[in-house]
């Protein structure tokens, strides 16, 4: 099956190839074969896939429920876990907080699992639980948004986050043409992923003389939540009038921004970019449209990738520089220095795509 090309600079797209179809993979939402609904489960509902083996029970424990990005991550993590013939549960906090996370990492050590995947709310509140599973003989890797590296045996990661942080500020810097305010528009507070993009954001604007007219004025939180999102998007265009540009390293942010600024009216005067999901982003990037181009990579992979890498870990592996992993589709993959400097290590999917008013058509119908 073949993948996009990986975007490397500001002047360059991914050429117009056909995407690859997941015709295989639960639909947005599911995370069984033979669930039959595609609305996303209730807080905190598990979800278990039928074991075609005795490979193990895997658990995946996303941010919050109602998120369209975790679900595609949960997608991908089913399908891995079905492949190889483990068990797959799939947890949903109803809120995005570490509290809701600690409570789903006792539940899931008293279930005895083999494995436990966590997108962290929090990068420290997380470890006695984390030490917890770990004592109880339970493997414990996290994806998207890091645990430190006390909690966790290693990180999937999604893209160098230098390289995130690199594309959102030429992003920036272009729509705004050279000079003038922008804004962030972040998760939570807490998000390690988010705050290490944003760090790295920052120290980009402050070192290269390029950005010294490009003014960051506002990093603003949205929590990952719609109706947030909406609120902060709202805040930002109310204080700050000379807004050109709102980037959003979030794809439940993004959304919200782009839908806030058309339903505004202010579609040409400030624009949305960041990291988001095709699906939703088709109708805000056409020719009129409030957000021109964005970044992302595919999340599904993401979960799949995390799939493999804790059987890797269930197996002998333990996270160490040099491990390799054996991810089924994705081809080998091997434990490397985390990108983030925290003095843990990581397995990286690759880089950031670019999707554009070119080829968003192709791959909303993709994920």
């Amino acid at each position: 099956m073949r993948r996009p090309a990986r975007w490397k600079g500001p002047d360059r797209r991914p050429p117009r190839e056909r995407p690859r179809r997941k015709d295989a993979a639960p639909a947005a939402g599911e995370t069984t074969a033979a669930a039959a609904t595609t609305a996303a489960p209730a807080a905190g509902e598990t979800t278990a896939a039928p074991a075609a083996g005795d490979a193990g029970t895997y658990a995946l424990i996303v941010k919050n429920t109602g998120n369209p990005y975790n679900e595609k991550e949960a997608e991908g993590f089913v399908k891995a876990v079905e492949e190889f013939g483990g068990k797959a549960i799939v947890k949903r906090p109803a809120n995005p907080t570490a509290e809701d996370q600690i409570a789903m990492i006792n539940e899931l050590v008293s279930q005895k699992v083999s494995a436990i995947a966590i997108a962290a709310n929090d990068v420290d509140a997380l470890q006695p639980a984390c030490e917890k599973a770990a004592a109880a003989g339970i493997k414990v890797i996290s994806l998207d948004s890091a645990l430190n590296p006390a909690s966790r045996l290693t990180h999937v990661q999604q893209a160098d986050p230098v390289a995130i942080g690199r594309v959102l500020v030429e992003a920036a810097f272009d729509m705004a043409g050279g000079s003038g305010e922008f804004a962030i528009l972040s998760a939570t507070s807490t998000a390690t992923n988010q705050n290490t993009w944003i760090a790295n954001m920052e120290k980009l604007l402050k070192e290269d003389a390029k950005y010294k007219d490009l003014k960051l004025v506002k990093t603003a939180y949205g929590d990952d939540l719609r109706d947030k999102s909406v609120s902060e998007t709202e805040a930002l265009l109310q204080t700050y009038p000379d807004l050109k540009v709102i980037v959003a390293p979030t794809t439940v942010g993004i959304a919200a921004a782009a839908k806030v600024v058309t339903d505004k009216g202010l579609v040409g005067k400030v624009k949305v970019t960041g990291l988001g999901l095709p699906s939703e982003m088709a109708a805000y990037m056409t020719a009129d449209g409030s957000c021109p181009y964005m970044f992302l990579w595919n999340p599904i992979d993401i979960g799949y990738l995390a799939g493999y890498t804790a059987k890797a870990m269930v197996e002998g592996a333990t996270g160490a520089l040099g491990d390799k992993i054996e991810a089924g589709a994705l081809g080998s993959r091997e434990v490397v220095t985390a990108t983030s400097g925290d003095g843990g290590t990581e397995v990286v999917l690759g880089d950031p795509f670019k999707f554009d008013t070119a080829n968003i058509g192709e791959w909303s119908k993709v994920y």
